[in-house]
């Protein structure tokens, strides 16, 4: 039986290392198909190599890291398919989440999402894409709250995650936060009108505002997805 000493301090290191990694692709400072070692990660944070090996097993159920036998893990390249599959079930679930949020919005919910708002807009002002992106999912988890279906917001969150790493490169290439302040502040209203369809039209709106990125990064950048 494994000392529970042992233990505690593996699973530390795994998440410190999980974290470390986790940062590093989702901001790009690890770009699609960079190749990073067991080895030279152990050496980096002083482990051996079982928890960076458990580190990268989470990151590659995120689909994140790319592992083959016999060849060097790299950073995962985007797949279209997988774009659109995780985009696809996303929306299902956030439409029925705004749904379920107009109809159940209260003066306490409606507070809740003006403060969001709020937040949102100093951060536009100052121009802090990595602060806007925490709030964007702050605001989706609100919504889930909002609509009692807290359990929803895990959901969008690892299918959010999925894309993360193309709306870092919008957000950081492009003018889009004011635009998606702006989807913010719609979805907010109708849900705070009880205006359940009309949410859920402007919820859509606003995931579609990545296709365009989506289809110019591609082209830009074809080494960042898989053939």
């Amino acid at each position: 039986m494994p000392n529970m000493t042992q233990t505690r301090d593996r699973r530390t290191s795994v998440d410190v290392v999980f974290d470390h990694l986790y940062d590093e692709i989702s901001s790009l400072k690890l770009l699609p198909g960079d190749k990073i070692s067991e080895a030279d990660i152990a050496a980096q944070f002083g482990v051996s190599r079982q928890p960076v090996r458990d580190a990268f097993s989470r990151l590659e159920n995120l689909d994140l890291l790319l592992i083959r036998p016999q060849r060097a893990t790299e950073v995962k390249r985007f797949s279209s398919r997988e774009i659109t599959k995780s985009r696809f079930v996303r929306a299902a679930v956030e439409s029925e989440v705004l749904r379920r949020a107009a109809k159940e919005c209260d003066p306490i919910g409606a507070a809740q999402l003006d403060a969001a708002l709020t937040l949102q807009a100093a951060t536009v002002a100052a121009g802090d894409y990595d602060k806007f992106g925490a709030q964007d999912y702050a605001f989706h988890q609100t919504l889930c709250e909002i609509a009692k279906a807290e359990f929803a917001f895990e959901v969008i969150q690892q299918e959010k995650a999925r894309v993360d790493r193309l709306c870092v490169l919008s957000l950081s290439k492009e003018n889009r936060m004011t635009q998606l302040l702006k989807d913010h502040e719609t979805i907010a209203a109708r849900v705070k009108e009880h205006d359940a369809e009309g949410a859920v039209a402007a919820g859509m709106q606003h995931l579609s505002r990545l296709d365009d990125t989506i289809t110019a990064i591609s082209n830009a950048n074809e080494d960042y997805f898989d053939p």
